[in-house]
Formats: structure tokens, C-alpha cells, sequence
């Protein structure tokens, strides 16, 4: 993983890109966190976080020249409560294949006054139930969800849902999830990990090298990515062969 310094920052690529804005272009260095955007001096339209290992949207510094955020393929789980605050006339983010969970977890964004295009494909937010009327419902300014235009029938159709007895019902529920998968995440967060030998990293790489499927492929690389490796290897030890 590399931090985000302003070092890095000043470092990237810049340029204009088709839109005719200026973009900075931080794609593929697995930065963990964003942090000392201030390094930028407010000079870009666009800037292009895609495929790092970002947990959480949130810690910039007051960037009010920003339109667009892309920020595919990271982790992203959690939206920074005072992004309004910071980057004021967002108009645009692309979160494909990120983390988000829970509706509710969308809800800061609701604060961006100016956004008018979304996209949250392949997150696991997008295959729950009311996700495309709930989305609508509390980003009344989006002009274009998951690249597909949002019709005036569909925008009528969700207040009024929302604004009767069932969906105010289905909103508690809603908030209610949110809340608890965020308490969730900061239990997790205060729980140490346990570190891995170098013993133990080197057998979960022999590991993959010498797995026959995809799956066992994927499995193994997200045991790696845990830190919990020991735990694991454990309850492998204890299976029984087949």
C-alpha cells in the first residue's frame, strides 16, 4: 500500500481529459486512505482514485473546484458525513464495485446539492429490495443512476411510496440496518488483529499457487488480505479430507 502524500500527489499524472477538465489521475497505488488533498491546491475538476483499497469516502480537505470523483474498484463500506462540507459541488461519483451495504449508507450524500450522477453497480446495496426508489428518493437533484437516466414517473413513484405508511415503515427498517451494520464496523475496527507469521503467509502463497479452481484461488487471496491468517489455517487443518 502507498499513503497518499502531497509528494505522490504532485507526483501523478495530470492532464485534460475528453470533458475538457483538468483530472489528476491517482488510479492503481492501493492507497489505503484520503488524506492531504490539500496538496492539490483546488486546481483539478476531476480526480481519479479507481482500483486503490480505499475503506471509506471521506477526509478531504475544502475543495470546492471538484465536480467528479472516481473511485472504481476500491473497498469503499462507509461515506463520510461531512463530504458536503468538503467537496460542496460534487456533481458526479462513480462507485462501481465498492463495498456499500446497507440503503442507509448512502444517505450523506444526500447532502451534495449539486450531484446529478451516481453509479453503485456491483455493490451489494444494489441487489436489495426499494434500492433503485430509495436512491431516488433521497438524492432528489440525480439526473442519471447506474448510467441510466432517471424518468420524472419513477421520481413521482418514489415519493409517493416513501411518503405513505408502508415506506415510512420500510425507511425505519432502512436507518435501522445502517445503524447496526455501522456499529458492526466499529466493533470490527477495535478488535486486534491478529498478526501472521512469515511461515504462515508463505504456506497461504504455496497455498494458491497449487489450487485447481478460481474459487480456491479467491478464497485464498482473501485469507491473505484478512490478517487473520493463523485463525484460518486452523480451521482448515481441523476439516476433514474429502
Amino acid at each position: 500500500m502507498v499513503k497518499l502524500t502531497p509528494e505522490l500527489i504532485n507526483s501523478c499524472m495530470q492532464f485534460i481529459n475528453p470533458c475538457r477538465d483538468r483530472e489528476l489521475d491517482l488510479r492503481g497505488y492501493k492507497i489505503p486512505e484520503i488524506q492531504n488533498t490539500g496538496a492539490t491546491l483546488d486546481q483539478f475538476d476531476t480526480i481519479d482514485f479507481s482500483d486503490n483499497d480505499l475503506r471509506k469516502l471521506g477526509g478531504f480537505a475544502y475543495l470546492p473546484r471538484l465536480k467528479q470523483l472516481l473511485l472504481n474498484n476500491n473497498r469503499i463500506t462507509r461515506i463520510a458525513d461531512d463530504l458536503h462540507e468538503t467537496i460542496p459541488n460534487l456533481e458526479s461519483i462513480i462507485l462501481t464495485g465498492n463495498n456499500l451495504q446497507e440503503l442507509g449508507d448512502i444517505d450523506p450524500l444526500s447532502k451534495l446539492q449539486k450531484l446529478t450522477v451516481l453509479s453503485l453497480l456491483t455493490n451489494p446495496i444494489a441487489s436489495k429490495k426499494f434500492y433503485r426508489e430509495y436512491v431516488i428518493y433521497k438524492l432528489p437533484h440525480l439526473r442519471l443512476l447506474d448510467f441510466k437516466k432517471i424518468k420524472d414517473k419513477e421520481r413521482q413513484e418514489s415519493v409517493t411510496f416513501f411518503k405513505s405508511k408502508k415506506g415510512k415503515e420500510v425507511q425505519r427498517e432502512i436507518q435501522k440496518k445502517a445503524r447496526l451494520s455501522l456499529a458492526n464496523d466499529n466493533t470490527n475496527a477495535s478488535k486486534p488483529k491478529i498478526q501472521a507469521s512469515s511461515a504462515e503467509i508463505q504456506k497461504i502463497r504455496d497455498m494458491i499457487t497449487n489450487a485447481t479452481s478460481l474459487h480456491e484461488v479467491e478464497r485464498l487471496t482473501k485469507m491473505l488480505q484478512s490478517g487473520n491468517i493463523s485463525e484460518v489455517l486452523i480451521q482448515d487443518e481441523d476439516e476433514p479430507m474429502n
